[in-house]
């Protein structure tokens, strides 16, 4: 089983040395994705809400690269910068995004740079 990488000129470029996907199999794995536009590389949003919403985006436009969507999402890996005032916040949004059954998820609380939150998924192709 070999890896393909993907790419989204709709989600932001990676800022070092890793895909922001990777296809192995049947899986699709995004990077970690933060709340910037693709195009400027800015943070878009100051709420965690509003953030929330556009890493969830950008994490949507590369899965959207396999023709993929949140529906094939199976696992998420949330990093939040302060994880006490922000889950609430940050759960509200990614009810709104995802429907049940959810991903199952992981969320953890990180010191991240200048950003309210970073996700990563974990895809299923149905082959």
């Amino acid at each position: 089983m070999g890896k393909i990488a993907i790419e989204s000129v709709d989600a932001p470029k990676p800022g070092g040395a890793y895909s922001q996907g990777i296809v192995a199999g049947p899986l699709v794995f995004t990077a970690g994705m933060g709340p910037n536009d693709a195009a400027s590389g800015s943070i878009v949003g100051t709420t965690i809400e509003a953030q929330t919403e556009k890493t969830l985006q950008n994490l949507e436009a590369i899965l959207g690269c396999r023709g993929l969507g949140r529906d094939a999402v199976v696992k998420v890996t949330v990093h939040l910068q302060n994880l006490d005032r922000d889950f609430a916040g940050f759960d509200s949004a990614y009810r709104a995004f995802f429907r049940e059954p959810f991903p199952v998820r992981t969320t953890v609380g990180s010191d991240l740079d200048g950003i309210l939150i970073e996700i990563d998924c974990i895809a299923y192709a149905d082959v």
